[in-house]
C-alpha cells in the first residue's frame, strides 16, 4: 500500500507544465532572434559547438529532479507491517451496564461516567493483556471484540451511552453468556469477566450464567456501583425520571444480588465508591490470574520512502551537471562554473528537502498542536510521543503530551508527564503551569494534600497567578471539610461501637439474670419434689412400723394364753 503523509505538497506539481510552457516560449523567441542575424542554416554553421539535443536533455533532467523533489516533500510512504508478537498476559472482557439507572449521580460524576473512568484506568495499567467490551441493558452486544489495541478500546469506551440500546432493563445473564463466547480459544491463559452494574431490575438467570462461566475456567468479577439508599435518575433537562403516578423514581444498588453473582462466578465483589479503593482491589484480583504467552497482531506505521526518492533526485542532478551544452568537452571543461550557481542552489534545495522529509521534534510538536486544536487528542498524543522519542529533554513536548493525556482523562500518566516537564523546563511561568495542572487533577481526585503541594510549587514559580492562589484556598477548605467529615465518621463509628458494646453487655446481663431465675425455679421445683418424696417415705415407714407393732402384739397374746393353759 502506498500513500503520502503530506499530500498537500503535490499541488506544486502544477509548476512542471508551467515551466515547460515557459521554455517553449523562450525557444520560439530565441529562433526569431536568430533569424534576424541571417539564414538559420548559415548561423548553425557559424556555431559548430552548439548542440540542439543537450539543452533539451538537461532541461528534462532538471524538470524530473524538481518533480521528484516535490514528491519527496509530500513524504511518500509505502507498505504496512503487520507483525505477530508474543506477549504474556491475561484476557479480560468488560460487561458494562448502560441502562438508564446508571445515570444516577450517587457517585461522582455519575455511575456510568465513574465506570468509564475505572475501565480507562484499567486499560492504562494493561501492558501485554487483551481486552474486550460488551454493553448491555435489556439486551447485550459486543462493542469491541477482544484485542490488544488499547487506543481503539478507549475510542469505543468514550462513545458508550444509554441510547445505544433501546430495550431497557438489566439482562446480566445475556451479557455474561455473550462474554463467555467472546474469548479466544487459547487454553491456559487467565480469563476474567468484569461486570459493572448496579444490579437493579435484573432479568434472572444471572447466577446460572456465572456458574457456567466458572465451569469453563472464567472468573466473574462484579463491580457494584452506586449506593444502596438509592438516588434519582436525571433526565438531562434539570428534571428527574418519574413513574406513571408522577413520583420520582429512586434507583439503588442491589448489593446482595451482586455478591451472590460474584460468589457463583468464582470471582470477587467490589463496591465502587468515590475513591480509588475499588480500582486497587480490582488490579490486585486480576494480578492473581494465570498469565500465559498470548499471540497478538500488531499494526505498525507506514515506512518512509523519501530516502529512495532523494537518491533519484541526486542522481538526476549529477547527470545533469555532467552533461555539457557544448559538443567538445575537452575545450569546455570549466563550463560547469560558467553556468553560475544553479547546480549549487539545486543541491542546497535538495539538502533542505531531505531535512524537511525527516521530521524534527519541533515539527512533530507543531503537528501535535494542530491536531490538539482540532480536538484530536489521541492523534496529538501520538505526535507528542514521537517528539519525546526524538528528543526526551524537550520540555515543551513533555508538557504538551501531558495536556493531551489530561484531555483523554489519563490523569495518572498526565501527572507523570507534567512532573517530567517541570523538571526540564527552564521558564518559571511554564513550570508553574505544569504544577498548576498537577494540582487540578489531584484536586479532582480528592487528593487534597498532593494538590496543595503542587499549587504551592506553582506559586513559588509564578507568585502573580491568582487562579492558582484561589484553587489553593479552595483546596485547603475542601481538605478541612474532608477531615471534619472523616472525624465525624470516625466519631460516629466509635459511638456506634460503644453503643453496640453497651447493648452487648446489657444483653449478656439479661441472659445471666434469666439463667439465675431459671435456676431458682428449677431449685424450687426440685425442693418440692424432694419434700413429697420424703413425706411419702415417712408415711411408708410409719405404715410399716404400725404393721410390725400389730404383729408383735398378736404374738404376745398367743404365748400368754398357752402359758395359762
Amino acid at each position: 500500500m502506498f500513500r503520502f503523509e503530506d499530500p498537500i505538497y503535490l499541488y506544486l506539481l502544477a509548476v512542471i507544465p508551467l515551466l515547460f510552457i515557459v521554455r517553449w516560449l523562450m525557444q520560439r523567441q530565441q529562433k526569431r532572434r536568430l533569424r534576424k542575424f541571417g539564414d538559420p542554416d548559415l548561423v548553425r554553421q557559424l556555431m559548430p559547438d552548439v548542440s540542439r539535443l543537450r539543452p533539451a536533455v538537461k532541461f528534462w533532467l532538471l524538470l524530473g529532479a524538481l518533480a521528484l523533489l516535490i514528491v519527496m516533500l509530500a513524504r511518500p510512504q509505502m507498505g504496512t507491517r503487520i507483525s505477530h508478537e508474543k506477549r504474556t498476559g491475561i484476557e479480560t472482557i468488560i460487561c458494562m451496564d448502560i441502562s438508564n439507572s446508571m445515570l444516577a449521580e450517587d457517585v461522582t460524576p455519575s455511575r456510568l461516567d465513574r465506570a468509564k473512568m475505572m475501565v480507562e484506568n484499567l486499560v492504562d495499567h494493561f501492558t501485554n493483556d487483551k481486552i474486550g467490551l460488551i454493553v448491555f441493558a435489556g439486551d447485550a452486544f459486543v462493542q469491541l471484540p477482544i484485542t490488544s489495541d488499547y487506543v481503539s478500546a478507549k475510542m469505543f469506551l468514550s462513545g458508550i451511552d444509554p441510547s445505544l440500546i433501546a430495550t431497557q432493563g438489566t439482562d446480566i445473564a445475556a451479557a455474561i453468556t455473550l462474554a463467555t463466547h467472546s474469548f479466544t480459544q487459547q487454553e491456559g491463559v487467565g480469563k476474567a469477566v468484569i461486570v459493572i452494574t448496579d444490579g437493579e431490575d435484573h432479568e434472572g438467570g444471572a447466577m446460572e450464567a456465572a456458574k457456567d462461566a466458572r465451569d469453563k475456567g472464567m472468573n466473574v468479577y462484579v463491580l457494584g456501583i452506586g449506593s444502596t439508599s438509592g438516588a434519582p435518575i436525571p433526565m438531562g433537562n434539570g428534571e428527574y425520571l418519574k413513574d406513571n403516578s408522577g413520583q420520582t423514581v429512586m434507583t439503588g444498588l442491589n448489593d446482595a444480588m451482586c455478591r451472590q453473582l460474584a460468589d457463583a462466578g468464582g470471582g470477587a465483589y467490589i463496591h465502587v465508591e468515590n475513591n480509588s479503593n475499588a480500582q486497587e482491589v480490582l488490579d490486585s484480583e486480576l494480578d492473581k490470574l494465570a498469565k500465559k504467552e498470548i499471540s497478538s497482531t500488531i499494526y505498525s506505521d507506514f515506512d518512509e520512502q523519501f530516502q529512495a526518492v532523494g537518491i533519484l533526485v541526486l542522481l538526476l542532478l549529477v547527470i545533469e551537471v555532467c552533461i555539457l551544452e557544448i559538443k567538445n568537452p575537452l575545450l569546455k571543461r570549466v563550463s560547469l562554473f560558467r553556468r553560475g550557481p544553479k547546480p549549487v542552489a539545486v543541491v542546497l534545495l535538495l539538502l533542505m528537502a531531505v531535512t524537511a522529509g525527516a521530521q524534527t521534534d519541533r515539527q512533530l510538536v507543531r503537528q501535535g498542536n494542530r491536531q490538539f486544536r482540532k480536538g484530536n487528542a489521541a492523534d496529538a498524543e501520538v505526535s507528542y510521543r514521537k517528539a519525546v522519542e526524538k528528543q526526551p529533554r524537550n520540555a515543551q513536548a513533555n508538557f504538551n503530551l501531558g495536556n493531551a493525556l489530561m484531555a483523554q482523562r489519563k490523569d495518572s500518566l498526565a501527572v507523570t508527564q507534567f512532573e517530567k516537564a517541570a523538571k526540564l523546563e527552564t521558564n518559571p511561568l511554564r513550570r508553574a503551569q505544569a504544577y498548576h495542572n498537577i494540582g487540578v487533577m489531584c484536586q479532582q481526585h480528592q487528593m487534597f494534600g498532593e494538590a496543595i503541594e503542587a499549587y504551592k510549587e506553582a506559586l513559588r514559580n509564578n507568585p502573580a497567578d491568582d487562579q492558582t492562589r484561589y484553587n489553593l484556598e479552595l483546596c485547603k477548605r475542601q481538605q478541612k471539610q474532608q477531615q471534619q467529615n472523616q472525624n465525624q465518621q470516625n466519631q460516629q463509628n466509635k459511638d456506634n461501637k460503644d453503643q453496640k458494646d453497651k447493648d452487648n453487655k446489657d444483653q449478656q446481663q439479661q441472659q445471666k439474670d434469666q439463667q439465675k431465675q431459671d435456676q431458682q425455679k428449677q431449685d424450687q421445683q426440685m425442693s418440692k419434689e424432694n419434700a413429697e418424696q420424703l413425706l411419702n417415705a415417712a408415711m411408708q415407714e410409719e405404715k410399716q412400723t404400725q404393721e410390725r407393732m400389730k404383729k408383735a402384739q398378736q404374738k404376745a397374746q398367743r404365748r400368754s394364753l398357752e402359758k395359762n393353759w
